[in-house]
C-alpha cells in the first residue's frame, strides 16, 4: 500500500482552513470562549477532545464506507 500525500496534504490543508475559520469570522468570540475554557476542569476538556477524535474516526470510517 502506497501513501497518498496528496490526499493527506489535501487533508491536512482542510483541517487547517477548518480550525483557522473561528479565529478569522469571529476572533472575539474565540477569546470568550477560551477564557470559559480556562474555567474547565481538565476532565471535562478531555471529554470533548475524546468525543471530537471518536467523531472524526466515524467520519473517516464512512467515507471508506461509501468511497
Amino acid at each position: 500500500m502506497d501513501f497518498n500525500w496528496s490526499l493527506f496534504l489535501t487533508a491536512l490543508g482542510l483541517a487547517l482552513i477548518i480550525e483557522g475559520m473561528p479565529y478569522f469570522l469571529g476572533p472575539e468570540a474565540v477569546k470568550r470562549m477560551v477564557i470559559k475554557m480556562l474555567g474547565m476542569p481538565a476532565g471535562v476538556l478531555r471529554g470533548m477532545g475524546l468525543a471530537s477524535i471518536g467523531a472524526g474516526l466515524l467520519l473517516i470510517a464512512l467515507s471508506r464506507y461509501l468511497g
